[in-house]
């Protein structure tokens, strides 16, 4: 972490360096879970979406695009997101020859500072679609009451047992989701969306456990993962994916995808307005 560059003053690079890539081993908040690497109890992805990658044509004529970078959830090492930045503007001033020829570059740099295979696809801002919301129910006009804000899971927990006798198969998703930058502090804002099949979650607990984040540290990914353990833990559902589609910063936006479900389609993952 001596290596992070979050928080520091930065000189932004005027020349290809790949070398600015900061990895952080995933493995220390998955211990804290007491999740192993080895034995996952969810699959899924990290999906980045890149606003600022620009580059030179061979006649030095400057481009633009959308990049889509889908990390798997086995690799090793989470890529810090400011250092991430810092690599894509380090291209800026860079020919590249053809598209291919930068995706080809960004993908070698990208699987080697992660330690795994990284998905990259690159697109013309003409070509996204952008849609308003998730398709789903919005906890956002709950009348609920909050003052627990640092990532409390007791708050899930109901003594009322027939609220658990209904099974359900439902979306629910928030806009209302804030945690913090463990490095700087900074709010990471995002919506959240929850796919179970199973018990009936009752929907006040689960808006006042995801607004309880609001004070909490932690990177998006291991935000997730937590939300997804202590809902396995609580609920025990069939089938959960816990999705987060976190606002963009520095040009950057993440959103970690956690489920128990296979053949997902993460190049397809949807961003929303707010994105």
């Amino acid at each position: 972490m001596t290596d992070n560059p979050l928080g520091k003053p930065t000189v932004y690079p005027q020349h290809y360096q790949p070398e600015l890539l900061v990895s952080i081993p995933r493995q220390e908040n998955r211990t804290a879970l007491g999740v192993a690497d080895d034995k996952l109890p969810f699959r899924g992805a990290d999906i980045w979406n890149a606003y600022e990658i620009s580059c030179l044509n061979h006649k030095g004529k400057p481009q633009i695009f959308i990049g889509r970078f889908i990390f798997a959830i086995t690799s090793p090492n989470l890529v810090e997101s400011k250092s991430l930045k810092l690599y894509l503007n380090s291209l800026n001033q860079s020919r590249f020859d053809s598209l291919s020829q930068l995706a080809e570059t960004i993908h070698r740099d990208l699987s080697g500072a992660s330690g795994s295979n990284v998905k990259v696809s690159l697109q013309l801002p003409s070509d996204i679609i952008v849609p308003d919301l998730p398709a789903g129910v919005c906890l956002d006009e709950l009348d609920i009451s909050a003052d627990e804000f640092e990532a409390n899971k007791t708050l899930l927990v109901v003594t009322d047992d027939s609220l658990f006798e209904e099974v359900t198969d439902e979306v629910l998703f928030t806009n209302l989701f804030r945690s913090n930058c463990p490095i700087t502090n900074q709010p990471d804002w995002a919506t959240v969306t929850i796919c179970y099949q199973g018990r009936k979650i009752p929907h006040e607990a689960l808006l006042k456990y995801l607004v309880s984040y609001r004070q909490h540290n932690d990177y998006h990914e291991n935000c997730v993962e937590r939300i997804f353990c202590d809902l396995m833990e609580i609920y025990s559902p069939q089938s959960l994916t816990v999705e987060a589609n976190f606002l963009r910063r520095g040009g950057l936006d993440i959103n970690p995808v956690r489920t128990t479900e296979t053949g997902l389609n993460y190049q397809a993952f949807p961003r929303y307005t707010r994105q």
